[in-house]
Formats: C-alpha cells, sequence, structure tokens
C-alpha cells in the first residue's frame, strides 16, 4: 500500500509537466514574449519619431527648408500612425489569444462621430488608452516573465551544463534547486499565462460602458426583429385568411342567396332555414373581414398609410378630419405601428372619450413618422389605467418610437406618437 501510494502521488506530481495545458500556457507565454517585445519596440519608435518632429518645431528645424514639411508631415500624421499600430497589434494579440489558449476577446466597438471627431474620437476614447496600456506592460513584463518560463523548463539543462564548475554540495544544491524549478514550470506558465489573459480581458476588450453600449445594441436589433417577424407573420395569416377561408365564406354566401331566391314559393320552413343560413354566412364573412383587417390590411400594402387611414376614419362613427402630410413611405413594419395606432387611439375616443369630433395628424419631420390624435371629450385619460392606452405606449416602444398624452380632467386630450421611419 505504501508503494502503491508513492506511485501515485509521484504521478500526481509529474502529470502536469506532460499535460497539454502546461505546454498550451508555455508556449502562448513564449510567443507573448516576443511578440510583446515586437510590438513595443515598434510603438517605441513611432514615439519616438513623432516626439522628435513636435521638438524639432519647436525648437526650431535645421538644415534644408524642405524638412519643415517633412517635421509637419509627421507631427500630424504620428498620432494616426501609433493609433494603427495599435490597433493591429490589439488584433495580433486577441489572435494569439484566441489561437493559443482558446479564450476569445471581443475588439472594442468603433463609434462614427461627425466631422473632425472622427479623427479626434479615436484618442478620446477609453478603449484605446486601455489598449495602449496593455502592449506597454506586455513589451515591460512578458520578457522577463516569458525568460522565467523558460529557464524554470530548462533548469535541469542549466544545471548539467554547469554541474562540472561546481562543488559537491554546491551541486547537489543546485540540482535540487533545478528539479525544484522544473516541478514548479508548469504552475508558473499556467499563472503567467492566466495573469496575461485577466490583463488582456480588462485592457483589449470593450470596457463596461462599451458592454453596456452593445448589449443595448444587440437589443434593439433583437428586438426590431421580432416586431419585423410579428408583422410578417400577421401579413401572412392576412394572406391566407383573404385567400382562403373569405373566398369560401364569400361563395357559401352567394350559393345561399342563390338558395333562397331559388325556393322563393318553397314552404316558410325551408325559406326561414335557407334566410337563417344565408344571414350567419353574411355575419361571419363581415366578422371576418373585419379580423382579417385587424390583423393586417391589405390596403396598406397596396395603397400606403393615407388609403388606409382614411378608410379608418370613414368607419369611425364621429367627424373626423384627417390630414397626412407624408412624403416617401416608411417601413411597412412602422407603416403597421402607426395605423394600428390611429385604429386604437379613434376606438379610445369612441368608447370613453363622449367626444363629438375628433382630428388626425400624420407628419413626418426629419426621418420621423409623428402622429397627432385629438378629440374634444372629457379628458381625464391616463396611460397608468391601462388598456388601450397602455398598449399604444407599447407598440411606440418596440419601435424606438415615443408615446405621450395630455388629457385635463375637461379636455380635450392629445396623443403624439413619435416613430421612426426606418
Amino acid at each position: 500500500m505504501t508503494i502503491e501510494r508513492a506511485r501515485r502521488r509521484a504521478r500526481s506530481v509529474l502529470r502536469p509537466l506532460v499535460a497539454h495545458v502546461s505546454w498550451q500556457a508555455t508556449f502562448h507565454t513564449v510567443t507573448g514574449m516576443f511578440l510583446g517585445t515586437a510590438i513595443g519596440g515598434a510603438l517605441a519608435l513611432l514615439a519616438v519619431l513623432w516626439g522628435s518632429a513636435v521638438a524639432s518645431l519647436v525648437t526650431g528645424p535645421s538644415g534644408h527648408p524642405s524638412l519643415i514639411g517633412v517635421y509637419v508631415g509627421a507631427t500630424v500624421t504620428g498620432p494616426f500612425a501609433l493609433l494603427l499600430c495599435v490597433r493591429f497589434a490589439s488584433g495580433l494579440q486577441r489572435e494569439r489569444f484566441r489561437s493559443v489558449l482558446g479564450v476569445e476577446i471581443a475588439a472594442p466597438a468603433d463609434m462614427e462621430r461627425p466631422g473632425w471627431r472622427r479623427f479626434t474620437h479615436p484618442w478620446a476614447a477609453g478603449s484605446t488608452w486601455r489598449q495602449l496600456i496593455y502592449h506597454v506592460l506586455a513589451s515591460a513584463l512578458a520578457g522577463p516573465g516569458g525568460l522565467l518560463v523558460v529557464a524554470s523548463w530548462g533548469a535541469p539543462v542549466l544545471a548539467a551544463l554547469w554541474a562540472s564548475e561546481l562543488s559537491g554540495a554546491t551541486r547537489v544544491l543546485w540540482f535540487g534547486i533545478s528539479g525544484g524549478l522544473l516541478l514548479a514550470a508548469p504552475w508558473i506558465a499556467r499563472g503567467t499565462a492566466a495573469v496575461d489573459a485577466f490583463a488582456a480581458r480588462r485592457l483589449l476588450g470593450p470596457g463596461p460602458s462599451e458592454e453596456l453600449r452593445q448589449r443595448v445594441e444587440r437589443l434593439s436589433r433583437s428586438r426590431a426583429e421580432l416586431v419585423t417577424a410579428a408583422d410578417t407573420e400577421r401579413r401572412r395569416i392576412e394572406r391566407d385568411l383573404h385567400d382562403g377561408v373569405q373566398q369560401r365564406l364569400v361563395s357559401l354566401a352567394m350559393n345561399l342567396g342563390m338558395a333562397r331566391n331559388a325556393f322563393a314559393d318553397a314552404p316558410p320552413e325551408i325559406r326561414e332555414v335557407l334566410g337563417a343560413a344565408h344571414d350567419e354566412a353574411t355575419q361571419a364573412l363581415a366578422e371576418l373581414r373585419n379580423f382579417v383587417r385587424g390583423l393586417h390590411p391589405a390596403v396598406l400594402n397596396d395603397r400606403g398609410l393615407d388609403a388606409a387611414l382614411s378608410g379608418v376614419v370613414a368607419r369611425t362613427p364621429l367627424p373626423v378630419t384627417l390630414r397626412i402630410d407624408v412624403a416617401t413611405r416608411c417601413s411597412p413594419s412602422i407603416e403597421a405601428v402607426a395605423y394600428f395606432t390611429v385604429s386604437e387611439a379613434l376606438a379610445n375616443v369612441v368608447k370613453h372619450a363622449q367626444a363629438t369630433r375628433a382630428a388626425v395628424v400624420v407628419e413626418q419631420v426629419a426621418g420621423r413618422l409623428v402622429i397627432t390624435v385629438t378629440d374634444n371629450g372629457r379628458g381625464g385619460a391616463s396611460v397608468e389605467e391601462g388598456g388601450g392606452l397602455l398598449g399604444l405606449a407599447q407598440r411606440a416602444a418596440a419601435v424606438d418610437g415615443t408615446f405621450s398624452m395630455v388629457s385635463p380632467p375637461d379636455g380635450p386630450t392629445t396623443v403624439t406618437v413619435n416613430l421612426p421611419c426606418e
């Protein structure tokens, strides 16, 4: 049992020496040593050249007058060259982490800025300075760290080369130290790689604010995709019902109407049954048409928002004035949201406002669709009460729009919805 326990202990001590993760970390550290040194040298050379050009302009350039243009060009282009070098070096380091350690480090997102800010913003961004700090640290620390790892793995070889120059007791001590360094080499390599990966995640990747912004952008895109998918599905259902069930109901109502006329001389019981069946089919057809219109009106696709809202206004049981000023059509999803917004707003006016008239204004202002619905009702409406007004606010928010309402106790009530055209 004692021998078996000693074997297990020996295997546990020696296993890290041949483990894949130990050699992976060693290779990562050694490549980082060379890459960090090369990047540090390139950045230092660019910094020296730029500093020399600036100093020459400040102290007054000497030599041929044409050198002034060289100094000015180097002064102006130096920061951009340094920025390109930082970004290229960061890409190399991220690729090293991905290919060697399997660590994925996302690149910070580049935010476009208008005008001259597109040239100054990269140096004002925290991500640029974080990357520069990483490269400075890597160029200063990767060399000693890599040499420590290499020396730990090669300690027995060095001990064997120098053993002839040492005395007996010193030789034994030297071999003991080299053996300890060899056993510690896997852990030194893993620790160095872990520290390097920790620093790279914090400095080469996006910062907390950038991660939050990227997450918000991803959520916005996924929400827009969901809205588009829901609108596409409504269009498909509307098309299927229009081309399928609705046509069958039309045919059924026509056949029942023809049968009703054909059996005009039939007994009263038969005429009553045929008349009831015809009325039921006609009513079912009307309800289906209203349902299909509520899913997605076909006129919105064919003739646009003006014609679709004109139909909504015509079906509203109170006088409604409509004014539409839209130069170019918005995206189908936005038009659908605008259509249902006006429909729901007018339905709320009819049900709850006790109004005698209403007005709808749809305008396109600076790439946005502004919808205003006003009534002369009793007022006092509130979104907190839920119902249709809360649905309007949710519809607008689903496409990054805004919803506002002014409804004093005695009226009038004004609902304003601002939607992006795309």
